[in-house]
């Protein structure tokens, strides 16, 4: 990781963190060294669960609360903590299919929140992208729940923090921490390598269908969290970040044909590569919020497509 960053050596120190499906686990050594700021960016997520409780829903509960545990024991110390949630914990298929269906047109706001059950999420039969977005809900709502309790009875309001709490979509966009090879890729930008390969001819059968239509540069979102750190009036807010440009995977794969037209030398095109997948404009997502509040801009989606495809061909090379 100081390989990566090299510039950053003397700026940079690494803890290890315990494993958060205990709820014993103690950060607060982690924030020595006159830490006034924490942006918690991890939370696990995995297609392959054989316990959804244990693996997703309890590790990232336990995780938040551990960071603001700790940022509690600094007495004062610490004056914000962002926490990067998920559309996920804001999406609700069953609202999306209605409007889909000639209901109307909603766009989804920082108000909203996905009606998952804990025990559905929890359930063996839930499958793990529904208790991925229950793992997020149930994540953020216990960092609003506890920072609420922790400011209600606080002795003395300045010894208190805040929270800001970040409900980004699909992330794409090149890749700065260390990646041996891209079967090591983060799971979104792992389907624009699909549609690289699907271009190629290299074993995909079909081109990836989307789940939702929005999206966000992976760099956009990395200066939200430090915008909604440093903005005072940021604090206890909760924002939606996604670019206002809407995408497919049939779009990045236009984009990789014309900008990248040696992608099918090696193999024959695929029959559709050419077809055009439907963008679904049912429903919105309130992304201007957060640009106008933070002073995000967004990214193209060209140019996202272009950065990380540029990067994962010299990755093979």
């Amino acid at each position: 990781m100081l390989g990566a960053r090299p510039r950053f050596t003397s700026q940079l120190d690494f803890v290890t963190i315990p494993d958060f499906g205990s709820e014993t686990v103690d950060l607060t050594d982690a924030l020595e060294g006159g830490i006034d700021g924490i942006i918690h960016v991890a939370s696990p997520l995995s297609y392959d669960t054989q316990n959804n409780e244990a693996e997703l829903i309890i590790p990232a509960i336990n995780g938040v609360k551990a960071v603001l545990a700790a940022a509690a024991r600094t007495h004062g110390r610490v004056k914000r903590v962002v926490i990067t949630s998920s559309f996920a914990s804001v999406i609700d298929l069953d609202r999306n299919l209605r409007a889909k269906e000639g209901e109307g047109y909603f766009t989804y706001t920082a108000g909203d929140w996905n009606p998952l059950s804990y025990e559905d999420a929890a359930d063996p039969r839930t499958d793990a992208v529904v208790a991925y977005r229950g793992s997020k809900k149930f994540a953020e709502l216990a960092a609003w729940e506890f920072v609420n309790n922790y400011q209600s009875t606080a002795e003395d309001a300045s010894c208190g923090f805040d929270i800001v709490t970040l409900c980004p979509p699909m992330t794409f966009g090149p890749v700065v921490h260390p990646v041996r090879a891209r079967d090591e890729l983060n799971e979104s930008n792992a389907m624009i390598w699909k549609v690289v390969k699907y271009l190629k001819g290299e074993g995909e059968e079909s081109l990836p269908v989307s789940r939702v239509p929005f999206w966000v540069d992976v760099r956009d979102l990395a200066e939200a969290h430090a915008l909604a750190l440093l903005k005072h009036e940021a604090g206890g807010k909760r924002y939606l970040v996604t670019a206002p440009e809407r995408f497919s995977y049939g779009l990045a794969g236009e984009i990789m044909r014309h900008e990248f037209p040696d992608l099918a030398a090696a193999g024959e095109m695929r029959r559709g590569a050419h077809e055009k997948q439907s963008i679904d404009e049912s429903y919105g997502m309130d992304g201007s919020t957060a640009a106008r509040d933070l002073g995000v801009t967004y990214r193209k989606f060209k140019e996202t497509v272009v950065d990380l495809v540029r990067q994962l061909a010299a990755m093979h090379e």
